[in-house]
């Protein structure tokens, strides 16, 4: 039997869906567990209750749960309505595999199918206006969030095809400038030192080889990569970041690092392995990490390289 493989951010822990910072007796954590119980009623009038008191708050996570008490209790009109409005509020959301049925699963990914080729050309109408208000930051977001959203694995043929494939050209293109506009000039090269005048039978300082001429134009600088270590730096967020089985059974616990560079448009630029777990896994991953997708990291408002290590953890089987 094959073991499972899960991931978890490095050096940052485990990410915690239940929030600390509701209520005891009115929590998604009660709620959550009231729903574990199978008290999907009484779950469900949790959530609304949380709602009502907060309604931004937890949102999403509140209402998946109560997407997954209206499966339950039979109200698949509801949970539909509450999937299309996760979608609406946040086109990039995708609810962890592991803790979706199957049924909700194929829920998600119809809705995705059905309402992001609207959702992303209203986000690039807006991020276009934002970019011709001379508001850069704001566009940048969301003309990332429209690209980002067009390698949506959901998309399928139609996003190769206009107008989505027309919207991506452009969305780049615009995105490219923003990306200009918000990053600041390099420093001015200092002249040159003038070579002084040398006396009769003295040789002029700095009379060894000459540069060449333009050779100062000819270093390129590369864009620097940021970690999590870097102040003021939004790190990247993961859209797709989905681990291989672990083609074997697995009688011990294994743990392993992998290191990935992501680019300015959330895509993996390269992958390696900090701490292997075996030849024949590590290639696996590092080709599935080929195909992670991120919403970028951002400094100052720009996209930016970063530099992520990612815990891989293997757990024995039965």
């Amino acid at each position: 039997m094959m073991s499972r493989a899960t991931l978890a951010g490095f050096g940052l822990g485990l990410l915690v869906l239940i929030p600390a910072r509701l209520a005891a007796q009115d929590s998604l954590a009660s709620a959550r567990q009231l729903y574990a119980s199978a008290e999907y009623s009484g779950a469900l009038t949790m959530l609304n209750n949380l709602i009502k008191a907060n309604p931004v708050q937890d949102r999403q996570l509140i209402d998946l749960y109560r997407t997954f008490c209206l499966v339950a209790l039979g109200g698949m009109d509801e949970a539909k309505t509450a999937v299309d409005a996760m979608i609406n509020r946040d086109p990039l959301f995708r609810p962890n595999s592991d803790e979706v049925p199957p049924r909700l699963q194929t829920l998600f990914r119809d809705a995705r199918k059905r309402l992001l080729p609207t959702i992303v050309q209203q986000r690039y109408v807006a991020a276009k206006a934002a970019f011709d208000l001379g508001d850069y930051k704001t566009a940048a977001e969301g003309f990332t969030q429209v690209l980002t959203a067009l390698s949506d694995p959901d998309f399928g043929p139609a996003g190769s095809q206009p107008p989505l494939a027309d919207l991506k050209v452009l969305a780049s293109g615009f995105n490219d400038l923003t990306v200009r506009a918000l990053t600041p000039p390099p420093a001015p090269t200092p002249p040159a030192p003038t070579p002084t005048t040398a006396s009769a039978g003295t040789p002029a300082s700095g009379s060894g080889t000459p540069a060449p001429a333009g050779s100062a134009s000819l270093a390129v600088r590369r864009p620097e990569i940021y970690t999590s270590e870097t102040r003021d730096i939004v790190e990247p967020v993961a859209v797709r970041q989905e681990l291989p089985p672990y083609p074997a059974r697995v009688t011990k616990e294994m743990t392993g690092i992998v290191e990935v560079v992501i680019d300015e448009m959330g895509k993996v630029e390269s992958a390696s392995m900090l701490q292997p777990i075996d030849a024949r896994y590590n290639r696996l991953v590092l080709a599935a990490a080929q195909n992670w997708v991120y919403r970028p990291a951002r400094r100052d408002g720009a996209p930016v390289k970063y530099k992520k290590r990612i815990q891989i953890e293997i757990s024995a089987g039965p």
